[in-house]
């Protein structure tokens, strides 16, 4: 893993984007972010990174610098801070293409970026992204559907108040990013509130529009 004083020093991408190719995903918890990256991966063959499965799997990790510090966090809806993720991420990403004896990937970075310096740091410090695809549900439906999901998941985030601090959080600090990447025209938003199918087909259609290189 990148120590985390090189990555806060470092102003040239670790990747080229003509070899990897970075789609962050974002929607609100409970948009059905996961479901939908789960088809994608065995459509089109990404990788699929969870910034929220790196940051528990590493709080859960005995020897773990930073497992404290993710613990109280996401405990608290709070963002973990961005060098700590963007750590993880690249320590990832770097196994993906280690594993495969290769320099080309294409990846989902699932729940990430939280906030506006974490886009802008991951952009500067590992690869740009080619663009952000956003699930957009109405708040109603996914609080429903996180509380369904909390009956069975274990997830200690899953109750009542932990998912309206997660909105909160998501409204304040994410948008924002979504707002800054729309800008660019870098924003591909697909409505999540039909079921998965055809939430999935709608993804499938937006993405043969912008990414046919990849994805034919």
């Amino acid at each position: 893993m990148s120590t985390i004083d090189s990555l806060k020093d470092r102003t040239t991408p670790v990747f080229s984007p003509d070899d990897v190719t970075v789609l962050f995903v974002l929607g609100g918890p409970g948009a059905g972010k996961g479901t939908q990256c789960e088809r994608l991966v065995a459509r089109y063959g990404f990788s699929h990174l969870s910034a929220g499965d790196l940051l528990r799997a590493e709080q859960n990790r005995p020897d773990s610098e930073f497992g404290d510090l993710i613990r109280h966090h996401i405990r608290n809806g709070l963002i973990v801070p961005m060098e700590v993720t963007i750590a993880l991420l690249e320590a990832a990403m770097r196994a993906v293409l280690d594993r495969a004896n290769t320099s080309k990937g294409k990846f989902l970075i699932d729940g990430f970026p939280r906030k506006l310096d974490q886009a802008l740091k991951f952009e500067e410090a590992v690869v740009p992204a080619r663009f952000v695809l956003f699930f957009d549900c109405p708040e109603q439906e996914m609080e429903r559907r996180l509380l369904e999901r909390g009956k069975t998941s274990g997830r200690e985030d899953d109750n009542a108040e932990s998912i309206r601090k997660r909105f909160r959080t998501f409204v304040d600090t994410s948008m924002p990013v979504v707002d800054y990447f729309e800008k660019q025209g870098r924003v591909v938003k697909v409505d999540a509130t039909p079921p998965p199918d055809r939430v999935f087909e709608a993804t499938q259609a937006e993405l043969a529009k912008r990414l046919g290189d990849v994805v034919a």
